[in-house]
């Protein structure tokens, strides 16, 4: 997973008071918690939406005050009338500690399914997920090629070395689904089947009703 570089100032006082003054002057509070010890810092608010406003997932390589820390992004508070980044919150990362995390799904291929008049349904957008440090991947990838109309993908055929998948094993991930031309197909198809034998049936009917007129 890549790594994005982050310069924080360790905060001398933690309160409302001095929470505010820092947001005033565009600088979000932060902490950093999960090592040694929690570190309350203040990072600029322009540097952090490289974090919060992307679609992919980074590791921080935070440096305050010349003390480096590995981690990564656990959550963000907003304000809740205005919506302004409030708060951040960062989980201290070892390469010989598993992380959870929650990462991108990206879809790769061409469904058969699709290609037949299918719709793609893509019900996960994130997965959480255990790993190691050097085991975590950018995004989770997902390859639909094969999937025709009806098929589903589930977590539990999802395998992916060093990871272990959270989210529960039965949810569907992707899946192809019948469209309403298909449908609308299949339903002309088969009142034309059912139509074909009635219309035989009647035929000899008709010519026998002539027959009785002569």
């Amino acid at each position: 997973m890549k790594t994005l570089e982050l310069k924080g100032q360790k905060r001398e006082t933690i309160g409302k008071r001095g929470s505010k003054d820092l947001r005033i002057a565009e600088m979000i509070p932060c902490v950093i918690y999960g090592g040694a010890g929690t570190v309350h810092f203040s990072a600029e608010l322009a540097e952090l939406k490289k974090f919060i406003y992307s679609p992919e997932v980074y590791f921080a390589s935070i440096t305050v005050d010349g003390t480096s820390y590995k981690g990564v992004m656990k959550e963000v508070q907003y304000h809740p009338v205005t919506d302004d980044l409030h708060h951040v919150d960062f989980y201290e990362v070892k390469e010989d500690k598993k992380v959870k995390i929650s990462l991108p799904v990206k879809v790769v291929g061409n469904s058969a399914g699709v290609r037949a008049g299918g719709r793609l349904a893509i019900n996960v957008r994130k997965l959480q997920v255990e790993a190691l440090p050097k085991d975590l991947p950018d995004f989770i990838e997902i390859d639909i090629t094969n999937m025709e109309i009806g098929d589903k993908l589930r977590i539990s055929e999802m395998k992916l070395k060093g990871v272990t998948f959270l989210d529960a094993q039965n949810v569907v991930v992707a899946a192809v689904t019948v469209t309403r031309n298909i449908k609308s197909a299949e339903s002309e198809e088969a009142k034309a089947k059912t139509d074909a034998p009635a219309a035989e049936a009647k035929a000899p009917a008709e010519e026998e009703k002539k027959e009785k007129k002569k």
